[in-house]
């Protein structure tokens, strides 16, 4: 079982036959070599655009308007047991949102995720917990006998699982794509995302996974009635799709109907309940990624570089490496932004990283190095803490009991994703992140914002019992970098 879930869903990707071609770093698409000698790490892998390209974006300032009636609210899970003081923000709980979802759709769903074990039995465990897991389980099969189109992808597992989901499912006539991103990228599919009627939106750090539900902390956001968005993230799930047809190879380039006129420099323009938002989802690997498409690691980099007053990270893993080839590469890209952002702008850092009974220890001294870099009386603030969510009588349950949360917020903008932060995640591994700029002219508007929720959000669990800075960590056998 500890190699199944790559701490909780992770552990799918092969350590074997890792290579990446040397690619340079976000703005520069291609591949530099001086003498010989490769200087450039890979990043963005995928070839330098031809200069005349016609779809690539310009930083117009300006993008795409919507008159859609986009609604975003900000969807979570905590784990049972875990209390928080009153008077805290909470989003709405991901069971709801996933059964609401369900009971809306009227033509089709399509769905993404990593795995599925919606069931105790999935992972050989007897726990009431799992119930709402098959819940949904349950509301799924029945989705096609509504007339109800159901499509599913997720990724070619490594190693043999127990889980019956996908085959009740197929049974029951949803249809079911395995995409080998092992034969084709080296990595795995780790989208986490729903899509119904091409007008509703989940994206979240949840895998169809029960734990997901009662025994994982997750964090997530659902968008409904807003189809130019549906529409742009279908592409991305379409990607998947034809991918995950037994013959199928990665086109060069890929065809125009993969192309978006949504990414960092157009993005979506939303005017909803008095708050106006800009928004564009971005996507990893690179080789997934049309040229008009933002790449993941480069909405980060970019959202951290125009932050100007803090960065707030909340994230299960932090590695400036890759973590699942061999040997293991120093991969400095995120953890270089977040130094220059504290040293030059002055720009106060708080790194919320998780730590589960199996995280790895070897996180530790890189985040030890990060915090030892907090000097306020020089202004420069770098702040680590250790999520722990206590395991109590739940320690039959394998990886559960962590914070699973993969998100950014920063005074300028909101960004949910579905990858860890570690070099694999943005190489050669399927992720996608959703970034939201938003603004509200009324002090009561901008409260109602998803920004300000994920802030809140954010605080919530920073100042909480569960939130341990690292020189206070001692030991606890609920987080494997303690001991």
């Amino acid at each position: 079982m500890a190699s199944m879930y790559r701490s909780l869903d992770d552990s799918y990707v092969s350590n074997k036959g890792r290579s990446t071609s040397c690619v340079t770093l976000v703005v520069v698409l291609g591949c530099l070599t001086v003498l010989g000698i490769v200087l450039a790490i890979a990043v963005l892998e995928r070839p330098p655009p031809p200069k005349d390209h016609k779809t690539l974006p310009t930083d117009t300032g300006v993008g795409s308007f919507s008159t859609d009636q986009c609604s975003m609210v900000l969807v979570e899970s905590i784990p049972q047991h875990v209390k928080y003081k009153a008077n805290a923000t909470f989003g709405i709980p991901l069971g709801q949102v996933w059964k609401d979802l369900i009971s809306m759709a009227t033509d089709q769903v399509d769905v993404a995720s990593f795995y599925w074990t919606l069931t105790g039995e999935d992972i050989s465990v007897n726990s009431s917990s799992d119930i709402p897991g098959k819940d949904i389980l349950r509301e799924l099969e029945e989705l096609p006998s509504r007339n109800v189109s159901v499509r599913v992808v997720t990724s070619v597992p490594t190693v043999r699982t127990n889980s019956t989901d996908l085959k009740i499912l197929k049974q029951k006539g949803v249809q079911v794509r395995k995409v080998n991103f092992g034969r084709l990228t080296k990595g795995v599919l780790h989208s986490k995302f729903w899509i119904v009627d091409r007008k509703h939106v989940f994206i979240g750090s949840a895998n169809m996974d029960w734990r997901a539900l009662t025994q994982v902390k997750e964090l997530g956001v659902v968008i409904y009635n807003c189809s130019s968005l549906a529409k742009d993230l279908y592409k991305i799930f379409q990607s998947y799709w034809v991918m995950g047809q037994s013959n199928s190879s990665l086109p060069q380039p890929w065809p125009s109907k993969y192309d978006t006129d949504i990414n960092k420099y157009q993005p979506l323009l939303v005017e909803a309940d008095n708050v106006s938002s800009r928004i564009y989802l971005s996507g990893s690997p690179p080789s997934f990624c049309p040229l008009s498409r933002t790449q993941d690691l480069e909405a980060i980099l970019s959202i951290i570089s125009e932050a100007e007053h803090y960065v707030d990270v909340a994230v299960m893993e932090y590695f400036p490496t890759t973590r699942f080839e061999k040997p293991l590469r120093y991969w400095p890209f995120i953890d270089d932004a977040i130094r220059m952002a504290a040293f030059e702008r002055r720009v106060k850092i708080r790194m919320l990283i998780s730590c589960g009974r199996d995280s790895d220890p070897a996180m530790l001294p890189f985040l030890q190095s990060l915090a030892s870099l907090d000097r306020p009386h020089q202004d420069i603030n770098i702040q680590v803490k250790l999520y722990i969510v206590p395991v109590g009588n739940q320690s039959h349950i394998p990886y559960s009991r962590v914070n699973h949360n993969k998100y950014m917020v920063t005074d300028k903008v909101a960004y949910i994703g579905t990858s860890n932060w570690s070099g694999d995640y943005f190489l050669t591994t399927a992720g996608v992140g959703l970034v939201i700029s938003q603004h509200a002219p009324h002090p009561v508007w901008k409260n109602k914002t998803l920004h300000s929720q994920l802030r809140a959000v954010f605080g919530r669990d920073w100042h909480s019992e569960f939130a341990v800075h690292l020189a206070d960590l001692g030991r606890n056998p609920d987080c494997a970098l303690s001991t």
